[in-house]
Protein backbone atom coordinates (compact mmCIF):
# COMPACT_ATOMS: atom_id res chain seq x y z
CA UNK A 1 0.00 0.00 0.00
CA UNK A 2 1.10 3.58 -0.69
CA UNK A 3 0.08 6.62 1.32
CA UNK A 4 -1.84 8.49 -1.40
CA UNK A 5 -3.31 7.54 -4.77
CA UNK A 6 -4.11 10.47 -7.06
CA UNK A 7 -6.89 9.19 -9.31
CA UNK A 8 -8.10 10.84 -12.51
CA UNK A 9 -9.89 9.60 -15.60
CA UNK A 10 -9.89 13.05 -17.24
CA UNK A 11 -6.54 14.69 -16.50
CA UNK A 12 -3.21 14.14 -18.18
CA UNK A 13 -0.40 13.31 -15.74
CA UNK A 14 1.40 16.44 -16.99
CA UNK A 15 -1.35 18.62 -15.43
CA UNK A 16 0.16 21.49 -13.45
CA UNK A 17 -2.10 21.28 -10.39
CA UNK A 18 -1.55 17.53 -10.23
CA UNK A 19 2.22 18.16 -10.21
CA UNK A 20 1.95 20.82 -7.51
CA UNK A 21 -0.19 18.60 -5.30
CA UNK A 22 2.13 15.62 -5.72
CA UNK A 23 5.24 17.71 -5.04
CA UNK A 24 3.73 18.84 -1.73
CA UNK A 25 2.68 15.32 -0.74
CA UNK A 26 6.12 13.93 -1.57
CA UNK A 27 7.79 16.83 0.22
CA UNK A 28 5.80 15.90 3.33
CA UNK A 29 7.33 12.42 3.20
CA UNK A 30 4.30 10.61 1.78
CA UNK A 31 4.49 7.93 -0.89
CA UNK A 32 2.36 8.76 -3.93
CA UNK A 33 1.01 6.94 -6.94
CA UNK A 34 -0.72 8.68 -9.84
CA UNK A 35 -3.29 6.90 -11.99
CA UNK A 36 -4.19 9.07 -14.96
CA UNK A 37 -3.86 9.71 -18.68
CA UNK A 38 -1.08 10.40 -21.14
CA UNK A 39 2.67 9.80 -21.12
CA UNK A 40 3.87 8.41 -17.79
CA UNK A 41 7.22 10.10 -18.41
CA UNK A 42 5.49 13.48 -18.00
CA UNK A 43 4.14 12.60 -14.58
CA UNK A 44 5.41 14.04 -11.28
CA UNK A 45 8.99 13.22 -10.32
CA UNK A 46 9.14 10.87 -7.35
CA UNK A 47 5.65 9.45 -7.81
CA UNK A 48 4.75 6.03 -9.17
CA UNK A 49 2.85 6.87 -12.36
CA UNK A 50 0.39 4.65 -14.23
CA UNK A 51 -1.37 5.86 -17.38
CA UNK A 52 -3.89 4.81 -19.98
CA UNK A 53 -4.60 6.42 -23.37
CA UNK A 54 -7.09 9.26 -23.56
CA UNK A 55 -10.47 8.14 -24.88
CA UNK A 56 -13.92 9.56 -25.44
CA UNK A 57 -16.68 10.22 -22.94
CA UNK A 58 -17.80 6.59 -22.75
CA UNK A 59 -14.25 5.31 -22.32
CA UNK A 60 -13.67 7.84 -19.55
CA UNK A 61 -16.81 6.76 -17.70
CA UNK A 62 -15.73 3.12 -17.89
CA UNK A 63 -12.16 3.93 -16.88
CA UNK A 64 -13.05 5.75 -13.66
CA UNK A 65 -14.17 2.66 -11.69
CA UNK A 66 -11.19 0.65 -12.94
CA UNK A 67 -8.73 3.35 -11.93
CA UNK A 68 -10.28 3.77 -8.49
CA UNK A 69 -10.33 -0.01 -7.96
CA UNK A 70 -6.64 -0.23 -8.92
CA UNK A 71 -5.62 2.46 -6.42
CA UNK A 72 -3.48 1.18 -3.54
CA UNK A 73 -3.42 4.33 -1.42
CA UNK A 74 -4.66 4.68 2.13
CA UNK A 75 -6.03 7.99 0.85
CA UNK A 76 -7.64 8.40 -2.58
CA UNK A 77 -7.43 11.93 -4.02
CA UNK A 78 -9.84 12.34 -6.94
CA UNK A 79 -9.39 15.10 -9.51
CA UNK A 80 -12.60 14.94 -11.56
CA UNK A 81 -16.30 14.13 -11.13
CA UNK A 82 -16.36 10.57 -12.46
CA UNK A 83 -13.18 9.62 -10.58
CA UNK A 84 -14.64 11.11 -7.41
CA UNK A 85 -17.82 9.05 -7.64
CA UNK A 86 -15.82 5.87 -8.23
CA UNK A 87 -13.34 6.70 -5.46
CA UNK A 88 -16.13 7.29 -2.95
CA UNK A 89 -17.55 3.83 -3.65
CA UNK A 90 -14.13 2.16 -3.44
CA UNK A 91 -13.22 4.18 -0.39
CA UNK A 92 -16.28 3.09 1.54
CA UNK A 93 -15.93 -0.56 0.54
CA UNK A 94 -12.23 -0.69 1.42
CA UNK A 95 -12.26 1.80 4.29
CA UNK A 96 -10.01 4.27 2.51
CA UNK A 97 -10.13 8.01 3.06
CA UNK A 98 -11.27 10.10 0.06
CA UNK A 99 -10.28 13.65 -0.89
CA UNK A 100 -12.29 15.55 -3.51
CA UNK A 101 -10.19 18.13 -5.36
CA UNK A 102 -12.67 20.48 -7.04
CA UNK A 103 -10.64 22.95 -9.07
CA UNK A 104 -13.28 23.97 -11.63
CA UNK A 105 -17.01 24.60 -11.81
CA UNK A 106 -17.71 21.48 -13.80
CA UNK A 107 -21.27 22.36 -14.76
CA UNK A 108 -20.31 25.85 -15.99
CA UNK A 109 -17.27 24.48 -17.81
CA UNK A 110 -19.50 22.42 -20.09
CA UNK A 111 -20.36 25.63 -21.95
CA UNK A 112 -16.73 25.62 -23.14
CA UNK A 113 -16.92 22.11 -24.60
CA UNK A 114 -18.17 21.55 -28.13
CA UNK A 115 -19.16 17.98 -27.31
CA UNK A 116 -21.48 19.09 -24.48
CA UNK A 117 -24.58 19.41 -26.66
CA UNK A 118 -27.65 17.22 -26.86
CA UNK A 119 -27.65 14.07 -24.78
CA UNK A 120 -23.93 14.33 -24.02
CA UNK A 121 -24.45 17.71 -22.40
CA UNK A 122 -27.41 16.36 -20.44
CA UNK A 123 -25.33 13.45 -19.17
CA UNK A 124 -22.40 15.74 -18.40
CA UNK A 125 -24.52 18.15 -16.38
CA UNK A 126 -26.15 15.29 -14.50
CA UNK A 127 -22.74 13.83 -13.68
CA UNK A 128 -21.45 17.22 -12.52
CA UNK A 129 -24.47 17.69 -10.27
CA UNK A 130 -24.18 14.19 -8.85
CA UNK A 131 -20.46 14.63 -8.18
CA UNK A 132 -21.04 17.97 -6.45
CA UNK A 133 -23.61 16.39 -4.15
CA UNK A 134 -21.40 13.37 -3.53
CA UNK A 135 -18.34 15.52 -2.79
CA UNK A 136 -19.93 16.51 0.51
CA UNK A 137 -19.46 12.91 1.61
CA UNK A 138 -15.70 13.02 1.05
CA UNK A 139 -13.43 13.09 4.08
CA UNK A 140 -11.94 16.33 2.77
CA UNK A 141 -13.14 18.72 0.05
CA UNK A 142 -10.53 20.96 -1.54
CA UNK A 143 -11.79 23.78 -3.78
CA UNK A 144 -9.68 26.07 -5.95
CA UNK A 145 -11.81 29.15 -5.25
CA UNK A 146 -14.44 30.35 -2.79
CA UNK A 147 -17.28 30.23 -5.31
CA UNK A 148 -16.78 26.62 -6.39
CA UNK A 149 -19.34 24.02 -5.29
CA UNK A 150 -19.98 22.36 -2.97
CA UNK A 151 -20.30 25.55 -0.95
CA UNK A 152 -20.88 23.59 2.22
CA UNK A 153 -19.11 20.44 3.36
CA UNK A 154 -18.00 19.03 6.69
CA UNK A 155 -14.33 19.62 5.90
CA UNK A 156 -13.81 22.16 3.10
CA UNK A 157 -10.94 24.49 2.47
CA UNK A 158 -9.80 26.74 -0.35
CA UNK A 159 -6.55 25.89 -2.13
CA UNK A 160 -6.15 28.43 -4.89
CA UNK A 161 -4.33 27.54 -8.09
CA UNK A 162 -1.28 29.51 -7.06
CA UNK A 163 2.01 28.37 -8.59
CA UNK A 164 4.83 26.53 -6.89
CA UNK A 165 7.89 28.76 -7.36
CA UNK A 166 10.08 25.66 -7.64
CA UNK A 167 8.36 24.97 -10.99
CA UNK A 168 8.86 28.50 -12.37
CA UNK A 169 12.01 30.09 -13.79
CA UNK A 170 13.78 32.83 -11.83
CA UNK A 171 13.00 36.44 -12.64
CA UNK A 172 15.08 37.71 -15.53
CA UNK A 173 15.33 40.27 -18.30
CA UNK A 174 13.25 40.02 -21.49
CA UNK A 175 14.92 38.86 -24.69
CA UNK A 176 15.66 41.46 -27.39
CA UNK A 177 12.99 39.83 -29.58
CA UNK A 178 9.44 40.71 -28.40
CA UNK A 179 7.76 37.45 -27.49
CA UNK A 180 4.39 36.60 -25.94
CA UNK A 181 3.51 33.36 -24.19
CA UNK A 182 0.39 31.27 -23.74
CA UNK A 183 0.28 28.15 -21.53
CA UNK A 184 -2.84 26.03 -21.19
CA UNK A 185 -5.58 24.34 -23.20
CA UNK A 186 -5.50 25.70 -26.75
CA UNK A 187 -8.99 26.35 -28.13
CA UNK A 188 -11.07 29.21 -29.49
CA UNK A 189 -12.85 29.98 -26.23
CA UNK A 190 -9.49 30.25 -24.47
CA UNK A 191 -8.38 32.99 -26.84
CA UNK A 192 -6.66 31.08 -29.64
CA UNK A 193 -8.09 33.14 -32.50
CA UNK A 194 -7.67 36.42 -30.62
CA UNK A 195 -4.00 35.61 -29.99
CA UNK A 196 -3.41 34.91 -33.67
CA UNK A 197 -5.23 38.14 -34.60
CA UNK A 198 -2.98 40.04 -32.20
CA UNK A 199 0.28 38.58 -33.48
CA UNK A 200 -0.80 39.12 -37.08
CA UNK A 201 -1.32 42.83 -36.30
CA UNK A 202 1.85 43.16 -34.21
CA UNK A 203 4.55 42.27 -36.75
CA UNK A 204 7.49 42.67 -34.35
CA UNK A 205 6.16 39.97 -32.05
CA UNK A 206 6.54 36.20 -31.81
CA UNK A 207 4.25 33.87 -29.84
CA UNK A 208 4.96 30.60 -28.02
CA UNK A 209 1.94 28.38 -27.32
CA UNK A 210 2.32 25.54 -24.82
CA UNK A 211 -0.53 23.07 -24.47
CA UNK A 212 -2.72 20.67 -26.43
CA UNK A 213 -4.80 22.01 -29.32
CA UNK A 214 -8.48 21.07 -29.09
CA UNK A 215 -9.34 18.53 -31.76
CA UNK A 216 -12.26 20.61 -33.01
CA UNK A 217 -9.97 23.58 -33.70
CA UNK A 218 -6.98 21.76 -35.21
CA UNK A 219 -8.01 21.92 -38.89
CA UNK A 220 -9.05 25.56 -38.72
CA UNK A 221 -5.79 26.40 -36.96
CA UNK A 222 -3.69 24.73 -39.66
CA UNK A 223 -5.60 26.61 -42.38
CA UNK A 224 -5.29 29.90 -40.51
CA UNK A 225 -1.52 29.54 -40.12
CA UNK A 226 -1.16 28.79 -43.84
CA UNK A 227 -3.26 31.80 -44.87
CA UNK A 228 -1.69 34.30 -42.50
CA UNK A 229 1.94 33.33 -42.90
CA UNK A 230 2.34 33.17 -39.12
CA UNK A 231 4.20 29.86 -39.16
CA UNK A 232 7.55 31.56 -38.66
CA UNK A 233 6.35 33.70 -35.73
CA UNK A 234 4.04 31.33 -33.83
CA UNK A 235 5.44 28.14 -32.31
CA UNK A 236 3.29 25.36 -30.86
CA UNK A 237 5.09 23.23 -28.28
CA UNK A 238 2.28 20.82 -27.45
CA UNK A 239 1.65 19.41 -23.99
CA UNK A 240 4.58 19.69 -21.57
CA UNK A 241 4.98 19.01 -17.84
CA UNK A 242 5.08 22.19 -15.73
CA UNK A 243 8.82 22.74 -15.37
CA UNK A 244 9.36 22.32 -19.11
CA UNK A 245 6.31 24.42 -19.94
CA UNK A 246 7.43 27.34 -17.82
CA UNK A 247 11.02 27.13 -19.01
CA UNK A 248 9.58 28.60 -22.23
CA UNK A 249 8.74 31.73 -20.20
CA UNK A 250 12.41 32.64 -19.79
CA UNK A 251 13.02 35.77 -21.85
CA UNK A 252 9.37 36.23 -22.81
CA UNK A 253 7.96 39.76 -22.56
CA UNK A 254 4.39 38.98 -21.57
CA UNK A 255 1.72 36.32 -21.05
CA UNK A 256 -1.72 36.25 -22.68
CA UNK A 257 -5.07 35.21 -21.18
CA UNK A 258 -7.63 36.32 -23.77
CA UNK A 259 -10.50 34.20 -22.50
CA UNK A 260 -13.93 34.58 -24.03
CA UNK A 261 -16.84 35.69 -21.87
CA UNK A 262 -18.35 32.35 -20.80
CA UNK A 263 -20.04 31.47 -17.48
CA UNK A 264 -17.07 29.40 -16.30
CA UNK A 265 -14.44 31.99 -17.20
CA UNK A 266 -16.42 34.95 -15.90
CA UNK A 267 -16.21 33.68 -12.33
CA UNK A 268 -12.69 32.25 -12.48
CA UNK A 269 -9.11 33.39 -12.11
CA UNK A 270 -7.12 31.21 -14.53
CA UNK A 271 -4.07 29.56 -12.99
CA UNK A 272 -1.96 30.72 -15.94
CA UNK A 273 -2.46 34.31 -14.82
CA UNK A 274 -0.95 33.57 -11.42
CA UNK A 275 1.90 31.77 -13.18
CA UNK A 276 2.59 34.59 -15.65
CA UNK A 277 2.84 37.06 -12.79
CA UNK A 278 4.92 34.55 -10.85
CA UNK A 279 7.38 34.51 -13.76
CA UNK A 280 7.57 38.31 -13.66
CA UNK A 281 5.82 38.67 -17.02
CA UNK A 282 3.57 41.53 -17.98
CA UNK A 283 0.11 40.24 -18.87
CA UNK A 284 -2.71 41.06 -21.26
CA UNK A 285 -6.13 39.74 -20.24
CA UNK A 286 -9.70 40.16 -21.39
CA UNK A 287 -12.04 42.14 -19.19
CA UNK A 288 -13.62 39.32 -17.20
CA UNK A 289 -14.25 40.22 -13.55
CA UNK A 290 -11.84 38.03 -11.61
CA UNK A 291 -8.82 38.15 -13.88
CA UNK A 292 -9.26 41.85 -14.64
CA UNK A 293 -9.40 42.61 -10.91
CA UNK A 294 -6.10 40.81 -10.31
CA UNK A 295 -4.36 42.63 -13.15
CA UNK A 296 -5.63 46.04 -12.10
CA UNK A 297 -4.81 45.46 -8.43
CA UNK A 298 -1.31 44.17 -9.17
CA UNK A 299 -0.53 46.71 -11.90
CA UNK A 300 1.09 43.87 -13.81
CA UNK A 301 -0.53 44.33 -17.20
CA UNK A 302 -3.32 45.56 -19.40
CA UNK A 303 -7.01 44.68 -19.66
CA UNK A 304 -8.68 44.55 -23.10
CA UNK A 305 -12.33 44.02 -24.10
CA UNK A 306 -13.44 40.42 -24.74
CA UNK A 307 -15.07 39.47 -28.00
CA UNK A 308 -14.22 39.96 -31.68
CA UNK A 309 -12.04 43.03 -31.05
CA UNK A 310 -9.86 41.40 -28.39
CA UNK A 311 -7.13 40.59 -30.91
CA UNK A 312 -6.92 44.14 -32.26
CA UNK A 313 -6.92 45.62 -28.76
CA UNK A 314 -4.16 43.24 -27.71
CA UNK A 315 -2.11 44.11 -30.79
CA UNK A 316 -2.35 47.78 -29.85
CA UNK A 317 -0.97 47.00 -26.38
CA UNK A 318 1.85 44.88 -27.79
CA UNK A 319 2.82 47.53 -30.34
CA UNK A 320 2.76 50.21 -27.64
CA UNK A 321 5.12 48.17 -25.47
CA UNK A 322 7.61 47.94 -28.32
CA UNK A 323 7.44 51.71 -28.79
CA UNK A 324 7.46 52.45 -25.05
CA UNK A 325 9.63 49.85 -23.27
CA UNK A 326 9.49 51.84 -20.03
CA UNK A 327 5.78 51.03 -19.67
CA UNK A 328 6.50 47.35 -20.24
CA UNK A 329 9.25 47.51 -17.62
CA UNK A 330 6.81 49.04 -15.13
CA UNK A 331 4.33 46.23 -15.73
CA UNK A 332 7.02 43.58 -15.28
CA UNK A 333 8.26 45.24 -12.10
CA UNK A 334 4.71 45.18 -10.74
CA UNK A 335 4.44 41.48 -11.62
CA UNK A 336 7.65 40.77 -9.73
CA UNK A 337 6.33 42.71 -6.76
CA UNK A 338 3.13 40.64 -6.79
CA UNK A 339 5.26 37.48 -6.85
CA UNK A 340 7.25 38.56 -3.80
CA UNK A 341 4.08 39.40 -1.86
CA UNK A 342 1.74 36.57 -2.89
CA UNK A 343 3.99 33.56 -3.35
CA UNK A 344 6.23 33.48 -0.30
CA UNK A 345 4.46 30.48 1.24
CA UNK A 346 3.56 27.26 -0.52
CA UNK A 347 -0.19 26.75 0.11
CA UNK A 348 0.03 23.14 -1.05
CA UNK A 349 1.84 22.33 2.20
CA UNK A 350 -1.53 22.81 3.93
CA UNK A 351 -3.04 20.12 1.74
CA UNK A 352 -0.14 17.75 2.40
CA UNK A 353 -0.58 18.11 6.17
CA UNK A 354 -4.31 17.49 5.94
CA UNK A 355 -3.89 14.44 3.72
CA UNK A 356 -1.21 13.04 6.03
CA UNK A 357 -3.62 13.48 8.95
CA UNK A 358 -6.27 11.54 7.05
CA UNK A 359 -3.89 8.65 6.54
CA UNK A 360 -2.94 8.62 10.20
CA UNK A 361 -6.47 9.04 11.54
CA UNK A 362 -7.87 6.56 14.01
CA UNK A 363 -11.37 5.95 15.30
CA UNK A 364 -12.72 8.94 17.16
CA UNK A 365 -10.25 11.40 15.63
CA UNK A 366 -11.26 14.41 13.58
CA UNK A 367 -9.00 13.55 10.63
CA UNK A 368 -9.52 16.50 8.33
CA UNK A 369 -9.56 19.39 10.77
CA UNK A 370 -5.94 20.14 9.99
CA UNK A 371 -4.30 23.53 10.26
CA UNK A 372 -6.09 26.77 9.37
CA UNK A 373 -6.80 27.03 5.65
CA UNK A 374 -4.41 29.12 3.58
CA UNK A 375 -6.26 32.04 2.03
CA UNK A 376 -4.02 34.34 -0.01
Amino acid sequence: MVDVSVVTSGHDVSDARLHRVCAALLGHGLTVEVIGLGDAGQGPDGAEVHTTPRGGMAARALAAPRKAAAARGAVLLALDPDSLLASLVVGRLRRRRVVADVHEDYAALLSDRSWAAGWRGTVGRALAGLATAAARRADLVVVADDHLPPLTARHRFVLRNLPDLAMLPPLGAPDPQPRALYVGDVRGSRGLWSMLDAIEQAPAWHLDVVGPVAGGDADELAARLRRSGLDDRVRFHGRLPPRQAWAVAEGAWCGLALLEDTPAFRAATPSKLYEYLGCGLAVVVTDLPRQAELVRDSGGGQVVPPGPLAGSATAAVLNDWVQDPATLADRRTAAGRWRSQALQDNPYADLARRVAALGEARAGADPAAGPPAHRP
